[in-house]
């Protein structure tokens, strides 16, 4: 079970990667489990020495109780504080977006979220890189049917 944040490798240029854990109830690690998130339109950010991930939405699980929490609330990283205060200062220094690229199941047991540290990319740059991955589209189809 994998869920992608398609449109971030479109929107941003991602440099660096991080594994990060997140803090779930056990209702939510269930829902995920069923596939049933989305970061679309989610983010993480540092505030106050901690790391967060923002918007990302857990749709509430069908066979739990009245307490499930709210779906798009803040969700505390569990990141090092090592590699928190790396990814600030980064993200501060260059201008660069913390960015969730995927959340996933490690060892059928944890939930981790793949987190990008990117800059974002100008409308120009995404219309060069749409060509060119249109033009390399064709170039395979073109090989494929020579063979």
């Amino acid at each position: 079970m994998e869920i992608f944040n398609r449109k971030a490798g479109f929107d941003y240029e991602i440099l660096e990667t991080v594994e990060a854990g997140i803090a779930l109830a056990g209702c939510e690690v269930k829902s995920i489990r069923a596939g049933n998130a989305s970061i679309k339109e989610s983010y993480a950010r540092v505030k106050d020495g901690e790391a967060y991930i923002v918007n990302m939405h857990i749709a509430p699980y069908l066979q739990g109780n009245r307490h499930n929490l709210p779906e798009t609330r803040e969700r505390k990283l569990l990141l090092q504080r090592g590699e928190i205060n790396k990814l600030a200062g980064k993200a501060a220094q260059k201008k660069l977006y913390l960015v969730p690229l995927k959340v996933y199941l490690k060892h059928n047991r944890y939930v981790k979220v793949l987190l990008g540290l990117g800059k974002p990319r100008k409308l120009y740059n995404k219309k060069e890189q749409k060509k060119q991955r249109d033009i390399d589209r064709e170039l395979r189809r073109d090989f494929k049917l020579k063979i």
